[in-house]
């Protein structure tokens, strides 16, 4: 991809948790037809799986991201470093069954080598190829607490596990 420099997922620097909590992230899952919806999470991680660098996804059945997800086998993680939280908050609370949120907030889209789509604007994007989908069950629960707070109306997320293919941070 030009204009970023392409790594091995291993040689990621900084903390998941901060980047995924703090600074949110894109989520981006395409279809075999390459189309494609983006989303803003602050729910997932990074970590390894099976002997695979992985990435966890959190998608409720609702969001059009989940279409996607569900039908198509790629996805990517855009990440900022903080910036463009006015563009992530527009991305995580509008529908792009409603509108082109990229084109909304100025953002453009690119392929990466893998067939994801991410956004230029990102600093970091990681290539994603799904692993593994399973739903959130209530049975499935220890602390109640946690359900409760996470999921008073029941509306349970997809997991989601993605085998992270390839890392590419923008060259400075």
């Amino acid at each position: 991809m030009k204009g970023y420099m392409k790594k091995e997922p291993r040689e990621l620097e900084g903390g998941a948790i901060r980047m995924i909590g703090d600074e949110w992230m894109l989520v981006t899952a395409s279809n075999e037809a390459g189309e494609y919806n983006s989303m803003t999470a602050s729910w997932g991680g990074l970590g390894v799986l099976w002997g695979e660098p992985v990435a966890f996804v959190f998608i409720c059945p609702q969001r059009y991201t989940h279409e996607f997800s569900e039908a198509g086998t790629t996805a990517t993680l855009s990440f900022f470093g903080g910036k463009y939280k006015r563009e992530l908050g527009y991305f995580g609370t509008k529908s792009g069954r409603d509108t082109d949120k990229a084109a909304d907030m100025n953002f453009h889209p690119v392929k990466t080598d893998e067939g994801g789509t991410a956004y230029e604007e990102a600093s970091l994007i990681l290539s994603c190829r799904k692993l593994y989908a399973d739903e959130i069950r209530h049975e499935c629960f220890l602390d109640a607490a946690v359900e409760a707070g996470a999921y008073p109306q029941h509306d349970y997320h997809t997991v989601y596990v993605y085998k992270i293919e390839a890392m590419y941070e923008k060259e400075m």
